[in-house]
């Protein structure tokens, strides 16, 4: 869905821009209304404008967020499953488990690989095996 989002995200950018302008040019051309006495110039106080923006001006601008929101879901990627059980499960299922850091932060394979591998510590349970290994061989060279 890849031209279809980006044409409703151009579309609404574009309406998006016109209503931002027309809302511009209709502030810019209707006065503010003073009023007829000196103001008291305290910070507190400011002018402002007692009209406000015309029915067709505020229903474009909401048409055109609607538009971009609708362009931005529909060019976004699926969704994954929120509990991990089934996401390690759909990813075991697809035996596309990917090793490398790049592709974990492309948002595919298991984020915790290296919290499970424990790269920085020893592997207590290999080193206990090669050492019963090394005891065998040992006792098979004593026994000749």
């Amino acid at each position: 869905m890849g031209f279809t989002s980006n044409l409703f995200n151009l579309v609404g950018l574009v309406l998006l821009g016109h209503a931002v302008y027309s809302a511009h040019e209709h502030s810019s051309q209707n006065p503010l209304h003073l009023p007829s006495s000196p103001p008291s110039f305290s910070p507190l106080t400011t002018p402002t404008s007692t009209t406000s923006l015309p029915t067709d001006i505020v229903l474009e601008t909401l048409f055109s967020v609607l538009l971009i929101s609708t362009g931005i879901v529909l060019g976004s990627s699926s969704l994954r499953p929120i509990q991990w059980s089934k996401w390690a499960g759909q990813l075991e299922r697809e035996e596309r488990v990917k090793k490398s850091v790049k592709e974990i932060r492309e948002g595919t394979g298991n984020p915790y690989r290296i919290l499970e591998e424990r790269p920085g510590f020893v592997d207590v349970r290999g080193k206990r095996k090669e050492f019963m290994e090394w005891v065998r061989k040992g006792d098979d060279l004593a026994a000749k």
